[in-house]
């Protein structure tokens, strides 16, 4: 049926939820830069966090006119954080500041039902699986990790790498040329029927829609080629692997 299965991560493999505005996440923040070095209160990293996000996006979007959907990498704004404090930092510890972070927001995270089923299957029958998530390496390598994800993949693309994000055209074809893929081959698989679905038809894909108690409402044409409004996994594998 197909050859190659583009997967979306947060939503559709992955069920989690996180808050990055609860007060608690930046009082602890706050305190692992001041073991740094970099003195700030809680209001006051959440303030220059939010405005350095801001600024580079305002820089994202200035080098990359082309693209309708950027994204920046947090390192950067980790990194600044330090920098207006007049603190150096290695690239080592920015990865453990993205790490807590990640960790302080996270409320809960959980693979769905099926998921492992569902990427051993798909090996065995020597199909490709490939992983184009709207995400940040530095959040998203630990938990692709800890949940054994990684060695499914033949090829991952993140969207802090390049730059860009779902539903960009631009995101697609980037992870289509560089793994010199066949759209006709060729499958999408995710929970947002705008950046998974939506975007994947505009690039020329196929599409299969789940529906998660995560997913974006709903408001207007679902064009997916595939359903499963229940968010059973176990339904992929019966629709789209042959």
């Amino acid at each position: 049926m197909f050859k190659n299965y583009l997967f979306d991560l947060y939503g559709t493999l992955i069920d989690i939820n996180t808050d990055e505005w609860q007060k608690e996440l930046w009082e602890k923040l706050a305190i692992l830069y001041k073991y740094k070095g970099a003195d700030y209160t809680a209001d006051e990293i959440a303030e220059d966090y939010g405005k350095f996000v801001a600024e580079e996006k305002a820089r994202v979007r200035k080098r990359h006119p082309e693209y309708t959907e950027i994204d920046i990498k947090i390192e950067k704004v980790f990194r600044k954080l330090f920098k207006q404090k007049g603190v150096k930092t290695t690239k080592r510890e920015i990865a453990e500041i993205c790490t807590a972070f990640r960790c302080y927001s996270t409320v809960y995270i959980k693979l769905y039902d099926g998921v492992l089923d569902l990427l051993e299957t798909l090996k065995s029958k020597g199909k490709r699986i490939y992983l184009l998530s709207n995400a940040q390496r530095g959040f998203t390598e630990n938990e692709l990790n800890m949940f054994g994800l990684t060695k499914y993949f033949d090829g991952i693309v993140i969207s802090s790498d390049e730059e860009c994000s779902k539903p960009d055209v631009h995101y697609y074809d980037i992870l289509i040329e560089r793994y010199k893929l066949n759209r006709a081959e060729t499958i999408m698989i995710g929970n947002d029927y705008i950046s998974d679905i939506k975007g994947a038809k505009e690039a020329g894909l196929s599409a299969l829609y789940i529906h998660q108690s995560i997913s974006p409402e709903i408001k207007g044409r679902l064009l997916a080629d595939y359903k499963v409004m229940d968010g059973d996994v176990y339904k992929i594998k019966e629709l789209i692997v042959k």
